[in-house]
């Protein structure tokens, strides 16, 4: 039989974060600090207005692009946030969650042979869905001694004559890193250069330690040139309504939502009058659980440092990275027995790129209480290991 398979898609590989995941589900007392996913509900009043929407029979398609209300919402927050204006008409799409943004954005602005810049260590899909796409995904490695940060430097040793998109994933998953005002100035005069298009994935943007995020959309000339992208999941807590968004230049919004229009027509009805709700009145509680992921963040730090573990401070996500070098290990190894002798899953540093080797992410969307039993545990396992290797 001819193989119905298409050799592009077999050749990636599956997502390892998953792995460990599928592992803490079949075992006993086992404690996953592996997910990014926070532990909060949804508040009560953005599932009252889903519950509402159906109650009131609203279980229809929406317009392609979405709900018109939630469109103009979005705009208004971008707006209020980075003092930057968007058509909602023309340059406004709802999303099943940021990943389908992310993949159809690349889909319709890469031909065969263009080359994307992916800032790692950084989320599992954006090197996927270059491939997908056709293209040939090119990774930029973020060291700790630059707080994985982008720079200018980096950016500019890895563009050819093929590049046509940057990505910019901050605030990061898994570093936690974040780009100030100052580094993405710095990366504006680069991109203009060399006539590069960004695709910026801000569904962090909400969860920042450090005062307010920036974007690169608000330099001069910037928003003509990206694709913003955001969502509900992180800051409202809102993962399993799979709800994003997209913002761009209409020439490129209006074929990105081509393909969303053929591939999976709306995003959910009910999920797009909750998060109506959310954008309106919602701030109090994005505040309220940036607040419980801030005082979780520095106790992890904490903890990990006086373990021994080396760990920069992140400020934006829910996720630190610590170093795992000094005890001579992979980053799998590292894992792998983590969850054999004291049950605890995280995940390894190279499940976000090869230069993610030698550190671990430990998301911290999870209880204090969790928090503080897995540290116990994990205290232990390193200890071991400091007198396994002599390190004591």
């Amino acid at each position: 039989m001819r193989n119905p398979l298409n050799d592009r898609i077999t050749s990636l590989e599956p997502s390892g974060i998953r792995k460990f995941f599928d592992i803490v589900a079949e075992m006993d007392d086992a404690i996953s600090l592996g997910v990014g996913e926070p532990d909060f509900d949804t508040p009560w009043h953005v599932r009252e207005e889903g519950i509402h929407s159906l109650e009131r029979g609203r279980t229809f398609y929406t317009s392609n692009s979405g709900l018109k209300e939630l469109r103009e919402e979005i705009i208004r927050l971008i707006k209020r946030r980075y003092d930057v204006h968007y058509d909602p008409l023309s340059e406004c799409m709802v999303t099943i969650g940021g990943s389908e943004a992310i993949d159809i954005a690349m889909r319709v602005m890469l031909s065969p042979g263009d080359e994307v810049l992916i800032p790692q260590p950084s989320y599992v899909s954006y090197v996927p869905c270059c491939i997908m796409a056709g293209g040939t995904p090119v990774p930029i490695e973020l060291e700790e001694k630059d707080e994985f940060r982008l720079t200018p430097e980096k950016l500019a040793a890895k563009i050819t004559p093929k590049t046509k998109i940057l990505v910019l994933p901050f605030p990061n998953n898994p570093t936690g890193a974040i780009m100030e005002y100052e580094d993405l100035a710095k990366l504006v005069p680069i991109i203009e250069e060399h006539d590069l298009y960004v695709i910026s994935d801000e569904i962090y943007s909400e969860l920042s330690y450090k005062g307010k995020v920036h974007s690169i959309i608000e330099f001069p000339g910037m928003r003509e040139r990206t694709v913003y992208i955001n969502g509900f999941s992180k800051a409202y807590a809102m993962t399993g309504w799979r709800l994003g968004y997209a913002c761009a230049p209409q020439m490129i919004l209006q074929q990105m939502l081509k393909l969303h229009q053929f591939s999976i027509m709306c995003a959910p009805t009910t999920s797009q009058y909750a998060a109506v709700e959310a954008l309106r009145n919602g701030d109090e509680d994005i505040a309220r659980m940036r607040e419980a992921y801030d005082q979780r963040r520095k106790y992890l730090v904490s903890r990990l440092r006086e373990m021994g573990m080396e760990c920069f401070e992140p400020y934006g996500a829910f996720y630190v990275f610590p170093s795992i070098k000094r005890f001579g290990m992979s980053s799998d190894e590292f894992a792998t027995r983590l969850l054999r002798e004291e049950k605890v899953a995280i995940v390894p540093g190279t499940a976000f790129g090869a230069c993610g080797e030698g550190y671990m992410r430990i998301s911290y969307a999870y209880s204090l209480q969790d928090l503080k039993k897995a540290l116990e545990r994990m205290e232990r396992f390193v200890n071991g290991i400091k007198k396994e290797k002599g390190l004591l």
